[in-house]
Order: C-alpha cells, then structure tokens, then sequence
C-alpha cells in the first residue's frame, strides 16, 4: 500500500533560497563503523523491498531515539516529533534488522544515517520516488519504474549548489501568499546546503517549491532550493506523500 502522510503547514517558509527545518544543534547522528556481526548481517540485505517500493516509518511518539548502531546500548541523539515546521518526524529506511530500522536522518552533514527501534516507529511503503537532473534541469517523479511527472526546473547558482546525494522530503509547507516566492507549496528535504551555515537565521535546508518567476526555470539561479512552476508543485503536493525518496544526480 502507499503511505498518506501529507501533511500541509500553513505559515512562513524558511528553506535555503529556501532555510528552515532542523538547525545544527540537532542530533549529529552520522554513518559509522559497525561491529563485525553486524556488517555481517547486513550485507545479507540487499534490499529492504525488492519490488521497486520504498520503506518509510513515522514516529509515534513525541521522541525518536536515535543510535550509532543496534548494539549500543544507549542512544546518541534524539529528534522530536512533529519536526519544528509542525509534520510527523518520518525517515526513509536505509534497512532492516530484527527491531531495528536503519534510517536516513534529517540532520547536518547530508548522508547522516542512524538506527531506530522499531517500537518507536510505524512503517509504511509508497512507491514513488523522485529523480533530480541538475545538468539537464528537469525533476522526474517515478511510480516505481514508470514516471509519471517530468517537467523542468530550476537549482542553485555556482556559489550555492544544490547538494547531489541521496534525501528524502520531511515536510510540505503552504506559505501564507501563494503567488510569494516559494509558490503555492514547498516541500523540506533532509539535506542542507553545502555551502552556506545558515538563511534568514535558520538552518539551510534544501526544497523543492513552486516560484513567482517561472521564467527562470531552466537556469541556475536558486541557493540551492529545486524550483518548478506552481501547477506542477501543486500536482507534487496532491501526489507524494512524506518520506518520498529524492535523488539529486548531476
């Protein structure tokens, strides 16, 4: 089945070029060696679903322990749920051990990893995930291996890139203006900018958001936020629910 957790804040947007999310005072929980046993077990899991869906888990509580791995005994950092923009704290699912879930983590550097208990979490699947071209300038949105959405965008300057990797979206945001800067909707990702420290004082979250400059689209020219028209952020919104993959290739 998919997940439904489209959850919409109405209120300020504060993502890089964008900003917003998480800040660097949060949990620094990042990829880490693990004991042998443990990366024994794990390289008998080649994938946590082989049928072209995504494991997504919400927290259930208010706090989600974070560890460095499943063995330790206690744990490194905590994240809070909802997240500070008002969503359910969700995490894509990297994969998976008897209780435990090993989880993509919305924190400072990009490609931070931890491992939950799976008593604190639910755990859903969708099937979408989303392809971003920054060379060729378009978003692809994939129904498993079919895509169903490719339209063009516009991402950061030289100066301030849009950050390549592996994220997922945390949050959809509905600004108070539609026709503002950030469109009718922005969705937050787990990454950050990696070029700058902050934006408005805030954390320098990367997004995906809709534009009240259309005729950019194409170009470099964001701090580092993914842009596309507003009819298209608009069908993402009704679309894709929270914790979609996103990969933001060259």
């Amino acid at each position: 089945m998919k997940i439904a957790l489209i959850v919409v804040v109405v209120g300020m947007v504060a993502l890089t070029g964008c900003g917003g999310g998480g800040s660097k005072a949060q949990a620094q929980a990042s990829a880490t060696a693990l004991p042998d046993p443990v990366s024994s077990q794990l390289a008998a899991v080649t994938a946590v679903n082989a049928d072209g869906m995504n494991t997504v888990v919400t927290a259930t509580g208010a706090v989600v322990d974070i560890y460095k791995t499943p063995t330790a005994k206690t744990a490194s950092s905590q994240l809070h749920s909802p997240n500070p923009a008002g969503a359910p704290r969700v995490f894509l699912v990297v994969a998976k051990l008897p209780n435990w879930w090993h989880v993509l983590l919305p924190v400072e550097p990009n490609g931070s990893t931890g491992w939950v208990k799976a008593s604190q979490v639910k755990a859903s699947l969708t099937s979408y995930h989303i392809v971003v071209a920054r060379k060729d300038h378009r978003l692809r949105v994939y129904d498993r291996t079919t895509v169903v959405v490719d339209e063009p965008i516009a991402v950061g300057t030289t100066d301030t890139p849009t950050p390549g990797g592996h994220f997922y979206l945390t949050e959809l945001l509905q600004p108070r203006n539609p026709a503002g800067a950030y469109g009718p909707y922005a969705f937050g990702l787990s990454g950050f900018s990696t070029t700058l420290d902050s934006f408005d004082g805030q954390a320098p979250v990367i997004g995906i958001h809709g534009t009240n400059q259309p005729n950019l689209i194409g170009q470099d020219v964001s701090h580092g936020c993914i842009r596309v028209r507003n009819d298209v952020i608009t069908r993402l919104a009704k679309m894709l629910p929270l914790g979609t993959p996103v990969e933001i290739a060259v």
